[in-house]
């Protein structure tokens, strides 16, 4: 049997993940140590002023780092979050998020991302959110 490539692995994974489609999230650029996710505006994930909710930024920004780290790590192993700091820079308004997970260190066990989020709207794009987050390796 075959093992997938980190890039197939993390598509496969983001697929069947209820959360993303719920919000109609959508999977970027995959590439090893790097993750974007995408998130476009809509009703569903606004907070009462009509920017994106921070619990939607903060989805959003935990999924691409823990994706970033899994295209670190051999077949067998999947991550779950152990925790993550995200700090909210400005209101996030725009047509969509994006969030670009960026691993700073890969080991066995643990491994800590950079996650940072950008609103866009047309070739604009302002950084919204800013955060680190610790996962660990487990097995499949």
């Amino acid at each position: 049997m075959t093992s997938l490539t980190p890039v197939a692995r993390v598509a496969a994974s983001f697929a069947k993940q209820g959360l993303m489609a719920h919000i109609g999230a959508r999977l970027g650029q995959v590439s090893p140590g790097e993750v974007h996710i995408h998130l476009p505006m809509s009703p569903q994930v606004t907070q009462q002023h009509g920017y994106f909710h921070g619990g939607a930024t903060t989805t959003i920004a935990d999924s691409a780092g823990g994706y970033a780290a899994l295209t670190m790590l051999g077949a067998g192993v999947e991550v779950l979050a152990v925790e993550f700091k995200v700090n909210l820079l400005a209101p996030a308004i725009g047509d969509e998020l994006e969030a670009i997970g960026t691993v700073l260190k890969s080991g066995r066990t643990l491994t800590v991302c950079r996650m940072d989020v950008y609103a866009a709207t047309g070739a604009e794009r302002k950084l919204v959110a800013a955060g680190q987050q610790t996962v660990i390796a487990v097995r499949a």
